[in-house]
C-alpha cells in the first residue's frame, strides 16, 4: 500500500511536530484535536499549534509552502476526514483510557487497511491492542518519534504478532523516503530501544556525579564529548528535555520492569529534583533547571544550581585531566584516576554492561540497538560500539576484575575479539551477520570498509562508487578548505576525465564544510604572505572553474553546514542532490572578506536568471551577500537562489549518495558542459546605489565601519567595478575583481580581528 494522505490526531508539542515533517515531505496531513470546554473556536488547539509551529526554534517547518499542506480541525466534527487517510497517528496524552476511547472512535470512521499507530514512549503495545477488534489489530502498531520530530532521525516501530506486515512495510517506507527517518523495529518491551538504555545512562549518570561529590558543569563535561555523547552532558540535557518527564518517565519504567531489571534497582531519589519541578523550574521551557540565565542588572549571566546547597551561583571553569586524556580515546578517559576519569568508568561500565544484557530481548540486533542511540540520543557511538573502542576483551576483565555480571554477549564478543568486524556484526545466537542496510542506500562508510582510495592526502580523498562514478571526499577539521582540498578536488577532475562518467562531492560527516580553513589565512596574513594568499584565491578559483566547465557532470550532495568555501563548491557543480537538512550560504562577510572562488559570480548569474535587468538582480545578490543569509533547509536555499528548481531534494541522509550517484547518471547520459555566461553589470550607476543603500544601513545603526568596508568592495564585484550596462562582463572579469578585493579586505586590520575573534569563539566580531 502507499501512503499519500496522513492524520495526526493530538495538536500538543509531539503531534503538531510529526504533523509538520509530514508536510515537509510534501504530504498533505490533517491535524486534528479536542474541543476544550467552552471554546468559542471548535479548532482552537490545531490552530494554536499551527501558530507555534511557525514560532518554535529551531523551526518545525522547513518552508512556507508546508504549513499550506496541513489542515486543521477537531475529533468532535472532522473524524469523517479519516476516511480519506492512508495513515492515522495518535498523539495524545500517555493516559490508556484516552488513547483506547480515541480508538474506537477511529474504528468508526477509517477506511479499510489505513494504518492506525500510536507514537507512545511507555505504554506497551499489548495493553493499547486490549479489547481491539481484530480488524483494527491488523493495522496498528507503535510509530515511537522522537522530539523534535524534523530532527531526531529515529523512529522506532513496534509491531504485534497480529500486526499485517504490509502495514509495517508501508510506514517503514514512508517514514524512510518521505519523512527521513531511520526506522529501526524494537521489541515491545518498557522503553523500546533509546529510552531503556538513554534514561538508565541519565539516571547512572547523576547518581554517580552526586556520589562522587561532582558538580553539575564537572559532570556535564565528562559526560558530553569526551564520552562521545552530546555536548550538552547529563544535567543540561536533562534541563532541554524538560525536568518535569524524567518522574514520569521513571515511574512508568520502574511500573513496567521486574524487581530484578538493574534500572529498578537503581537509585532515584533526588529531592532536588523534585523541588526544582515544585517550582516550576522545569529547564529551559520553564524559569531554568539545573542552569539558568540570571537577567538581574539588566546582565545576562549563566548560573548553575549547586547540588550541595540547592543555591545558584556562577558556572565554573572545569579542568580534569581525563578530559584532556581521552583525546588518546575512550579507554585513556575511563582508565584515568581523577574524579572526570572515575565518573566515565562508573557511568559506561553500567550502562554499557546494561545494554549488552537486554540483546536480544529488546532487538534482535546489536546494530539496531547502536543505531538507534545513535540517531535517538545523538550519542557518537552505540554501546556495541564503544565496547569495541574500549576492547571486549579488556572490557569483559576490567568488570570481573570488580566483581561485576559479565553479560554473556560480551564475553562472546571477548572470544571473538569484537562486536563488528568490518560490515559484519556479532549475532545473538553467535557467529557474524551483515549489518543491515535498507534497500537502495549506499553509505560511504561502507565503501571505505570496502576498498582503498583511487587517492588521497590529509583532506581528502578520491573513492570509486561503482558505476563509473567517483566521489570526493573532504575530510579535514569541520571539513575546512585548504589547499590539500583543492589539490585533491583537481586531481579527482583529472582522474575522472581519463575514463571515468560522473563525479560526486560528498562526505557523512555532519557538515558538508563550514568554509576556507582560517586559520590558515590569518597566519599568512599575520606574517605578511600575501603572495601565498593570493596564490589560495587563484588555485581555488581555478578548481571552482573546472568543476563547472568539467567534461562529465560533477554534482554534490551537500548535508548540514555549507558555508562559504563549501558553498561556493556546490553553486559550481553541475546539479546538486541535497539533504533536507542544508544550511547554506557565503557568510564571508562576517570575517571581513567576500567569497573569492566565484561566490559573487554564481550569484550574479542566479538571480540575473530570475529577475528582469542588471540592477535587481545585483541588489538581490548583494542583499544576500551583505547579510551573510544562510538557510535554514534545503528547501529554503531553493527559494535563496542558492539551489535551483531543477537540483533535488533527499529527506534520508543514508539515501543521499545513492540518489546523487543516480543524479550524475542520469545527467551523464549525453551531457556537454554549460557555456559560460555573459553578464550584464550596472557599473558606476550601480555602485552609486549600492554605495547609499550602505550608508542607510549605517545610518540607522544596521551597519558597523566595517560593515561598511565590506560592503563597498563587495559592491564594486557585483556592479561590476566600471562596467558598461551596454557591454557584457565575462565571468572570467567578475573573479578578477573578487580576487583583487579579497586581497585589499584581507590586509586590513579590522579583517584581521574579525577572522581572530571568529576563530577564539565562534563569532562574528560586530567592529
Amino acid at each position: 500500500m502507499a501512503i499519500s494522505r496522513v492524520c495526526v490526531i493530538g495538536a500538543g508539542v509531539m503531534g503538531s511536530g510529526i504533523a509538520a515533517q509530514v508536510a515537509n515531505a510534501g504530504v498533505a496531513v490533517v491535524l486534528l484535536d479536542i474541543i476544550p470546554p467552552g471554546a468559542s473556536d471548535r479548532n482552537v488547539l490545531a490552530k494554536a499549534a499551527l501558530e507555534r509551529l511557525q514560532k518554535t526554534e529551531p523551526a518545525p517547518l522547513m518552508s512556507k509552502a508546508a504549513l499550506k499542506l496541513i489542515e486543521i480541525g477537531n475529533v468532535e466534527d472532522d473524524l469523517a476526514r479519516l476516511a480519506a487517510c492512508d495513515w492515522i497517528i495518535e498523539a495524545v496524552t500517555e493516559k490508556l483510557e484516552a488513547k483506547q476511547a480515541l480508538y474506537k472512535k477511529i474504528e468508526s470512521f477509517r477506511m479499510d487497511g489505513s494504518v492506525i499507530s500510536s507514537n507512545t514512549s511507555t505504554l506497551p503495545l499489548h495493553v493499547l491492542m486490549a479489547g481491539m477488534p481484530a480488524s483494527m489489530k491488523q493495522d496498528f502498531c507503535i510509530t515511537h518519534f522522537f522530539n523534535p520530530p524534523r530532527y531526531m532521525r529515529l523512529l522506532e516501530i513496534v509491531a504485534g504478532p497480529e500486526t499485517r506486515a504490509e502495514a509495517v512495510a508501508a510506514v517503514a517506507e514512508f517514514s524512510d523516503l518521505k519523512l527521513g527517518k531511520v526506522v529501526v523495529r524494537a521489541k515491545d518491551t518498557p522503553g523500546f530501544i533509546a529510552n531503556r538504555i538513554g534514561v538508565f545512562w541519565i539516571q547512572c549518570a547523576v547518581n554517580a556525579a552526586r556520589g562522587l561529590g561532582l558538580t553539575v558543569e564537572e559532570a556535564d563535561a565528562v559526560m558530553g564529548k569526551p564520552c562521545g555523547f552530546p555536548k550538552s552532558g547529563v544535567f543540561d540535557l536533562l534541563d532541554i528535555v524538560g525536568l518535569d518527564l524524567q518522574p514520569h518517565i521513571d515511574a512508568s519504567l520502574r511500573f513496567a520492569l521486574p524487581k530484578t531489571d538493574a534500572y529498578v534497582q537503581m537509585p532515584a531519589d533526588f529531592p532536588l529534583l523534585a523541588r526544582l519541578i515544585a517550582e516550576g523550574s522545569t529547564g529551559r521551557k520553564g524559569k531554568g533547571g539545573f542552569y539558568r540565565l540570571n537577567r538581574a542588572g539588566g546582565k545576562k549571566e549563566k548560573q548553575v544550581i549547586d547540588l550541595k546547597t540547592g543555591e545558584y551561583r556562577a558556572v565554573n571553569t572545569v579542568s580534569f585531566e581525563s578530559v584532556d586524556a581521552a583525546k588518546g580515546g575512550l579507554r585513556a578517559l575511563v582508565s584515568h584516576p581523577d574524579r572526570g576519569g572515575q565518573l566515565a568508568w562508573k557511568v559506561l561500565s553500567q550502562t554499557l554492561r546494561y545494554a549488552a544484557s537486554l540483546v536480544p530481548g529488546i532487538a534482535e540486533d546489536i546494530a539496531d540497538v547502536d543505531l538507534a542511540m545513535r540517531t535517538g540520543f545523538n550519542w557518537k557511538r552505540g554501546p556495541f560500539e564503544m565496547i569495541d573502542q574500549l576492547g571486549a576483551t579488556w572490557f569483559a576483565e576490567m568488570l570481573a576484575g570488580e566483581n561485576m555480571t559479565v553479560p554473556p554477549l560480551v564475553n562472546e564478543a571477548a572470544l571473538q575479539n569484537g562486536f563488528y568486524k568490518g560490515n559484519q556484526q556479532l549475532a545473538a545466537s553467535g557467529g557474524y551477520k551483515p549489518v543491515p542496510r535498507p534497500p537502495g542506500a549506499l553509505l560511504l562508510s561502507d565503501i571505505r570498509a570496502q576498498s582503498q582510495p583511487l587517492a588521497k592526502n590529509a583532506s581528502a580523498s578520491l573513492w570509486d562508487i561503482g558505476d563509473g562514478v567517483a566521489c570526493l571526499e573532504f575530510h579535514s577539521k569541520m571539513n575546512a578548505i585548504d589547499p590539500d582540498t583543492m589539490t585533491m578536488a583537481a586531481k579527482a577532475i583529472e582522474i575522472v576525465s581519463s575514463g571515468m562518467t560522473a563525479l560526486v562531492i560528498h562526505n557523512e560527516a555532519d557538515n558538508f564544510s563550514v568554509g576556507a580553513n582560517l586559520g590558515l589565512a590569518l597566519f599568512a596574513a599575520n606574517l605578511g604572505m600575501w603572495p601565498v594568499l593570493e596564490e589560495l584565491v587563484r588555485q581555488g578559483q581555478a578548481v571552482m572553474k573546472a568543476i563547472k566547465f568539467a567534461p562529465f557532470p560533477v554534482v554534490a550532495a551537500p548535508t548540514g553546514l555549507a558555508l562559504g568555501g563549501g558553498c561556493e563548491f556546490i553553486l559550481h557543480c553541475a546539479a546538486v542532490q541535497a539533504h533536507a537538512e542544508l544550511y547554506m550560504g557565503l557568510v564571508e562577510v562576517g570575517v571581513g572578506i567576500i567569497p573569492g572562488w566565484g561566490g559573487c559570480k554564481e550569484m550574479l548569474i542566479r538571480k540575473q536568471g530570475a529577475v528582469k535587468g542588471p540592477m535587481p538582480a545585483v541588489m538581490g545578490a548583494f542583499e544576500q551577500i551583505s547579510l551573510a543569509k544562510v538557510s535554514k533547509s534545503a528547501a529554503d536555499a531553493r527559494d535563496l537562489g542558492y539551489l535551483r528548481e531543477s537540483d533535488g531534494i533527499t529527506m534520508n541522509k543514508d539515501r543521499l549518495l545513492a540518489d546523487a550517484k543516480a543524479r550524475a547518471l542520469k545527467l551523464a547520459e549525453g551531457y556537454k558542459p554549460p557555456q559560460p555566461v555573459d553578464l550584464r553589470l550596472p557599473g558606476t550607476t550601480g555602485l552609486a546605489a549600492l554605495r547609499m543603500a550602505i550608508q542607510s544601513y549605517a545610518q540607522q545603526g544596521l551597519a558597523l565601519p566595517h560593515d561598511v568596508t565590506v560592503s563597498t568592495h563587495l559592491a564594486k564585484v557585483l556592479s561590476g567595478d566600471g562596467a558598461d550596462m551596454t557591454k557584457v562582463v565575462s565571468e572570467d572579469r567578475v573573479m578578477e575583481l573578487e580576487k583583487q578585493e579579497f586581497m585589499k579586505l584581507v590586509k586590513l586590520e579590522a579583517t584581521l580581528s574579525r577572522m581572530e575573534a571568529m576563530l577564539a569563539t565562534g563569532k562574528p566580531l560586530r567592529n
